[in-house]
């Protein structure tokens, strides 16, 4: 069935889908025959494109290639009209082979309405939602998948180097890599951790750097590194993902230890943390903090997240929030220093 339902905040990743189906259905010589892309809006006319869309899918190509019809950010599972749920039932079964229907959303789509249940069942679905920052072995597979795609041969630890460093960055992940192809070309043997360091910003690292300065509640370093991290125009929301996995890593090892555990493999498993010869280094970060006050400092990360994503200024909303994350992980030596 040349129906597909795509989905996801990853936009570079689902665009890369979609150009990789257009350039598999599509030929370029009728390419204005056979291509539509609509952008369905919200207002009352938002079902009027949808009907034209579904009826563009059911005509057959001009020429060469096929055809394909693509939605994006239809009103399906948001404003199901009796009238689009039925033209969507008559035409889904009735799709010639060689026209094909694409649907792309920004976000998951409601998957409880009749029209999103009804694509589920007959369209081929992918998920393009970003990796979340403290799943290392996903973003080392991410990073494993796209240096195959672009033909870029890495050693293990240069893998390792570009996950640490990009972190969940899908558009800039591809950026260094085609970077690091044309560099690759000049030798045979597969790029090195050392290579690859002298080629790619380590923006992430910077970030690891500030989680460290928050972490000793040291104030003036930490505001000091927001500065350095906004001055070359890294994203607030990757320095605060960063932050995140950073602080869950420490909240899982604390927990651990206040629970009895001292295996360094269930440690790094729970953790998450694929080399468990890391977990001793990890114990010792956080050796005078409480699990409560990484819960604060965690939960204080997920309010600047949520402020950020709002739209709120960037450099005060992180100043004022760094600033507090310091305070709290300073409690532990006025406690002890009274």
């Amino acid at each position: 069935m040349p129906v597909y339902l795509y989905w996801g905040e990853d936009h570079y990743r689902l665009n890369r889908a979609v150009e990789a189906l257009h350039a598999q259905v599509l030929d370029p010589a009728w390419l204005s025959f056979n291509y539509d892309k609509i952008e369905v809006g919200s207002s009352a006319d938002a079902a009027t494109q949808m009907m034209q869309g579904f009826n563009q899918a059911m005509t057959p190509p001009f020429g060469a290639g096929q055809r394909l019809v693509w939605l994006i950010n239809p009103t399906l599972g948001r404003q199901d009209s009796e009238d689009v749920v039925s033209e969507l039932e008559r035409t889904l079964p009735a799709l010639p082979e060689t026209s094909h229907l694409l649907l792309t959303y920004a976000s998951k789509p409601n998957g409880r309405s009749k029209a999103i249940k009804l694509l589920q069942k007959q369209a081929q679905t992918q998920e393009f939602t970003p990796i979340p920052p403290w799943k290392t072995q996903l973003l080392i597979q991410s990073v494993k998948q796209a240096a195959s795609e672009v033909g870029v041969k890495l050693s293990a630890d240069a893998v390792e180097l570009l996950a640490d460093s990009i972190g969940n960055d899908t558009q800039r992940l591809y950026c260094e890599l085609n970077k690091l192809q044309l560099y690759a070309q000049q030798q045979s043997a597969a790029l090195t951790a050392e290579a690859v360091a002298k080629l790619v910003p380590a923006t992430t690292q910077n970030s690891l750097q500030l989680a460290d300065a928050i972490r000793q509640g040291h104030t003036s370093q930490a505001l000091t590194l927001v500065a350095d991290l906004l001055a070359i125009s890294e994203p607030s929301l990757k320095i605060t993902a960063t932050l995140v996995r950073q602080f869950r890593t420490w909240l899982w090892i604390k927990l651990m230890l206040e629970a009895g555990e001292r295996d360094e493999r269930v440690i790094a498993k729970a953790a998450e943390v694929r080399n468990p010869k890391r977990i001793y280094f990890l114990q010792q970060d956080v050796k005078s903090l409480r699990s409560p006050q990484l819960r604060q400092v965690l939960k204080g990360l997920l309010e600047l997240d949520v402020s950020l994503k709002q739209g709120q200024n960037s450099t005060t909303v992180l100043q004022t929030k760094i600033i507090e994350l310091c305070q709290l992980c300073q409690m532990p030596a006025r406690e002890h220093h009274p």
